[in-house]
């Protein structure tokens, strides 16, 4: 037999075509009386050429050799039918192997040649034609039937393909009449139905299977392709199928063929169907799947992170879900091994989400709350190994953990639960919980399918909480650290009014935003807020960094403008220390900062900015003032250079400061957002906490871009009686005028108490100006909270404290100041210096 690559799918011509044999008839001496058309298309000789000669010239050897017909002519002598292989002559000189079959005939001679001599000799032979029937007389003649040994082999290929494509395929072959009844079906209909090949026979749909399809589209999409001949290919349809779950459908696809006639008239159509269930539901998991990618993990919140899974699987899974996590997620301030066991219970898991098709009312906890269960529950198995349990039927026998836990004992036989699936919370290598899937209303069982899906809905999950654990964790740390680095309480004092606000843009974590109150020499007061770029741990530190450089720069009581040029020096020299040498230019400490200092004397602000946005001024007769105030350079830049602007504020005016994430957002620019921040600053008299409500009332809390912090401050004004100024003769004997005149002021403010520390104040600093310092020199008292002393000269340089020996006259000074003050210290302006002292005051007065 040839190569089955040559015959298979008809290579070369004839391929799938009827095997039509060629004949030719023999007298009884083995002469050819007859040759038809095939005949000569097999061998190339006409009827002509033929005829009259005997056949043995058309055998390889006819010429001397041997005679293989006449040979069995001769062993099987009075007749019969013979068959076998023969080796003939084509016309072109070919040797054709044939697979010949010889029958006797009986009755009259061969036909002669004549016109038609093939047509005619085949007509008798044919009518004459007996096959060896056992008579005993000699035959008449022969009727020789023979075909190629190419035309044997496809036969036999296209007999076994078709035995396999139609009969043993695995697929589904139907083939259905022009009336729709079924005339055929393979050996897989027959064994997936269950229904013997004898019933379908002429017979519809749904008189062999009723109800077990939508059958008027079925039907529908055949008659359309017997009707057009258009092939209709995957025509998707749901059925029942008798091998699977009452409760589940499978989904097929069949392909749809007509079948034509010789004549080109349909026949009928077939139909090759497969299941594509497994597919379709890969397919739909897949697709579930992402939208769950869309739906869970949306925050860094371990709470709404678990509700959204549990939220998302109900009701598409489960009828009730939770999700517990283990001491891994730090979710309460309590750690679970402190928590006592109840009732032979133990505390493994806290409450992070719950969702149910119902009020929820199966969940036995809330939210936050630790969770008990009995060692033996499968809970605490999933947990330990990391693999999922599958209870299809949920196990209420007695003896089993439920009688360890009458709680859900109790919710599981008035809620009717009857299927479980308990998944591991997994991320990283590292059990964080369980999710745990119940059906009650849904009474189909869980099974492999639904394990999968939630596996991978659980595994999605996972991730997403464990970002938000981690997260969690660095935001406990940047908490704490941000705690500890913001002032915990303004005080502004009596001069000062101060109200803060601050919110992170991630609305429970931290930012690089920081605000600080400092009170100064003098009953002044200073005003700080500043940006670092960032959020979280690192961002939390460089702001604490830069707020305690200001705090100590405030301290040496400079004007605002020079205080940031030394902040600029400082963050640079900080960026240095702590940077590679190749990464100076790729960030570091930086950020924006604005230091304003009031004066409740002069009444007069002081304000300079490194790069930050302007301070509003809050006039209750003007309205919202924005003064021009230069921004200056961010911080870390390294030109040194800033202005300052002095204010004069108005009676019952309240000072505005903030960060730029208050006034820009992702859809407006800084200065719609300035315009909103003053619109909100009314009724221009209102307390501060009325005016920061206002303030934040305004703003989209999902519209905050960065963190968002407002400093109010109201001012109220020492009055002319609280501060008293003298002028001084530039001579010894003004020390003793000096002290004489603080007792006097003193005593009519009625703090006689603090007169022999305040002389020995006021002579030891005078007497420094007039012996160190230069004309003119100016005593100052002020009385609010603390009593302030004040000496100022035209002398730059300041006074050093030094310890006076056994015999020296003169070096006391500064440290009876220094004994006899709560703080002292010097300032210096562009007109020399100040050197003052502070007292507590008595109390009551």
């Amino acid at each position: 037999m040839n190569d089955p690559g040559d015959v298979l799918f008809g290579k070369g011509p004839g391929a799938f075509e009827p095997m039509t044999a060629a004949v030719a008839v023999l007298d009884a001496d083995g002469v050819v009386t007859g040759w038809t058309h095939d005949a000569r298309r097999l061998l190339g000789w006409s009827a002509a050429e033929v005829v009259g000669r005997p056949v043995a010239a058309l055998v390889e050897g006819g010429d001397g050799g041997p005679d293989p017909v006449r040979a069995f002519l001769a062993r099987f002598g009075a007749g019969g039918s013979w068959s076998g292989r023969v080796r003939a002559r084509h016309r072109d000189g070919r040797v054709v192997p044939l697979d010949v079959r010889a029958a006797a005939l009986s009755g009259g001679a061969g036909a002669d040649a004549d016109a038609d001599p093939g047509a005619r000799a085949g007509a008798d032979a044919h009518a004459r034609a007996e096959g060896g029937s056992g008579s005993g007389h000699a035959p008449a003649g022969w009727l020789l039937s023979a075909s190629g040994k190419d035309a044997v082999d496809r036969a036999t290929w296209n007999a076994a393909v078709s035995e396999a494509l139609m009969v043993r395929s695995p697929l589904v072959v139907i083939v259905w009449d022009p009336r729709l009844r079924y005339i055929w079906v393979n050996d897989a209909t027959v064994t997936e139905n269950r229904i013997p090949r004898d019933q379908w026979i002429r017979r519809r749909i749904d008189d062999v299977l009723p109800g077990v399809l939508d059958t008027p589209p079925f039907e529908a999409a055949i008659r359309r392709v017997l009707d057009t001949g258009v092939p209709a290919l995957d025509y998707e349809f749901n059925r029942l199928t008798p091998w699977d779950s009452p409760h589940r459908e499978h989904t097929f696809t069949v392909s749809f063929y007509r079948l034509d006639g010789a004549d080109g008239a349909p026949l009928g159509v077939i139909g090759l169907r497969a299941d594509v269930t497994a597919s379709r539901r890969a397919r739909a998991r897949l697709d579930l799947l992402s939208e769950a990618s869309t739906r869970i993990g949306t925050t860094l919140d371990v709470f709404r992170t678990a509700q959204e899974l549990a939220d998302y699987a109900v009701p598409l899974l489960a009828d009730f879900v939770t999700v517990d996590l283990a001491e891994a997620v730090p979710l309460g301030e309590e750690p679970l091994e402190r928590l006592d066991e109840q009732a032979g219970l133990t505390a493994v898991f806290r409450r992070a989400g719950a969702a149910s098709i119902h009020q929820a009312a199966e969940s036995l906890w809330s939210r936050g709350e630790a969770i008990y269960v009995p060692p033996s529950s499968p809970f605490v198995e999933v947990l330990r190994t990391g693999r999922s349990i599958l209870q299809p039927v949920l196990d209420t026998t007695p003896g089993s953990w439920i009688d360890e836990d009458p709680g859900r004992g109790r919710v599981i036989r008035e809620s009717g639960m009857h299927s479980l699936l308990i998944t591991p919370v997994r991320a990283r290598g590292e059990v964080l919980g369980v999710a745990v899937f119940v059906r009650s209303e849904n009474p189909v069982p869980f099974e492999e399918d639904d394990r999968l899906l939630a596996e991978e809905l659980v595994t999605r999950a996972a991730l997403s909480l464990d970002n938000a654990r981690r997260y969690a964790r660095e935001r406990a740390a940047a908490l704490a650290l941000q705690r500890n680095l913001l002032p915990r309480h303004l005080d502004g004092g009596p001069t000062l009014e101060v109200l803060s606000r601050y919110l992170p843009a991630d609305l429970a974590g931290v930012g690089g935003d920081w605000y600080d109150v400092i009170k100064l020499s003098g009953a002044r007061t200073a005003l700080v807020v500043g940006d670092v770029v960032g959020h979280g741990i690192n961002a939390a530190a460089t702001m604490g960094r830069l707020r305690t450089a200001v705090r100590t720069l405030a301290d040496l009581d400079l004007a605002p403008a020079e205080l940031l040029a030394r902040l600029d020096r400082t963050v640079i020299g900080l960026n240095e220390g702590d940077a590679e040498p190749t990464a100076l230019l790729g960030g570091g400490l930086g950020g924006t900062c604005l230091y304003a200092v009031y004066d409740p004397i002069t009444r007069r602000l002081q304000v300079a900015g490194a790069g930050h946005p302007p301070p509003l001024i809050v006039d209750p007769a003007r309205g919202v003032i924005r003064p021009d105030v230069p921004p200056g350079a961010p911080l870390g830049l390294g030109l040194f250079v800033f202005e300052c602007t002095e204010l004069e504020l108005p009676e019952g005016a309240t000072i505005v400061l903030y960060t730029d994430g208050l006034v820009e957002t992702r859809e407006h620019d800084i200065d719609f957002g300035i315009d909103r921040l003053a619109a909100a600053l009314t009724p221009f008299d209102a307390p501060l906490e009325e005016l920061g409500d206002a303030v934040f009332g305004t703003m989209a809390v999902s519209a905050i871009a960065d963190d968002a912090t407002l400093l109010l401050a109201r001012p109220h004004f020492l009055k002319d009686d609280q501060v008293a100024s003298w002028d001084l003769a530039d001579e010894p004997a003004a020390v003793g005028d000096a002290r004489a005149t603080a007792a006097r002021q003193l005593a009519a403010w009625g703090l006689t108490e603090l007169i022999p520390a305040t002389e020995l104040i006021v002579g030891a600093l005078v007497t420094n100006a007039v012996l160190h310092g230069a004309a003119p020199i100016r005593l100052r008292l002020i009385r609010h909270e603390v009593l302030v002393c004040e000496v100022s000269d035209a002398e730059a340089r300041p006074p050093r404290p030094r310890l006076a020996g056994p015999e020296d006259e003169s070096g006391r000074g500064l440290v009876l100041v220094d004994r006899m003050s709560l703080r002292w210290g010097t300032r210096f302006s562009l007109d020399g210096k100040t050197v003052w002292s502070e007292q507590s005051m008595p109390p009551g007065s």
